[in-house]
């Protein structure tokens, strides 16, 4: 004998056999819960994808600017560094950097003017970072209680079919119990990863704005730093 062995609940596949004679809105609330459950994992590996490539591309762009001799330079290249959210920041400021030096009266006549370009574009590009998180939320939220009606009716469909049996045992209303108890664990099962999920992405991303922030503070004064330099290359 094991000293720790599962429960009979994990072997020779009763788990199958409970989940398919489980009735029919308990098969409705486990279908709905696998529909959760598949379209928080679809998020959740998409989203992980996409933030440690952004986080990779952002170092990467982070070290590129700061080599750089001119701010066309990296311009040229900013496509190569695309999942990056840096990208994004750079480009708001640099569209309002080329607004003013093309104009009538070609001058850099305003920082706080590229530097809200640069806030639009760290706004766009979180928004971008953020789409489809929410859905973690409510799968964390809703799907607990999802699971927790199919209980609640299992229970209810057992009790009235020992009442209509009149045999009041233990034994005759225990299979209908662990039939509706699935519901409930099947809404965990699709709550418990998608409210880690959301607070390790949520938290990636806070982070990725607070970088944001940090590096479009690293443009102006690159900006501030080469300002004489562009108005003597503007005046010739």
């Amino acid at each position: 004998m094991h000293l720790f062995s599962l429960p009979a609940f994990f072997d020779g596949g009763e788990i199958v056999e409970l989940v398919s004679s489980t009735g029919s809105v308990a098969k409705f609330v486990l279908l709905t819960l696998l529909a959760f459950s598949l379209v928080s994992w679809a998020i959740i590996l998409t989203k992980w994808s996409l933030l440690r490539r952004a986080r990779l591309q952002s170092g990467r762009f982070v070290r590129a600017f700061r080599r750089a001799q001119r701010l066309q330079d990296i311009a040229a290249v900013a496509d190569q560094f695309r999942p990056s959210p840096l990208v994004g920041v750079f480009e708001g400021g640099y569209a309002e950097y080329k607004r003013q030096l093309s104009g009538p009266d070609p001058s850099l006549r305003s920082l706080t003017a590229v530097q809200r370009g640069m806030q639009i574009g760290a706004s766009e590009e979180i928004s971008r970072l953020e789409r489809n998180v929410p859905w973690l939320a409510i799968t964390a939220a809703v799907t607990p209680f999802i699971g927790l009606f199919g209980t609640v009716w299992g229970i209810i469909d057992a009790f009235h079919g020992l009442g209509t049996a009149g045999g009041a045992t233990l034994r005759a209303v225990a299979p209908g119990i662990s039939e509706a108890l699935i519901t409930t664990a099947a809404g965990l099962v699709a709550a418990i990863p998608a409210v880690i999920a959301y607070n390790l992405i949520g938290n990636s991303i806070r982070g990725f704005a607070a970088r944001g922030d940090d590096f479009s503070l690293e443009v102006l004064n690159t900006l501030e730093s080469i300002q004489p330099q562009v108005m003597a290359e503007v005046r010739r």
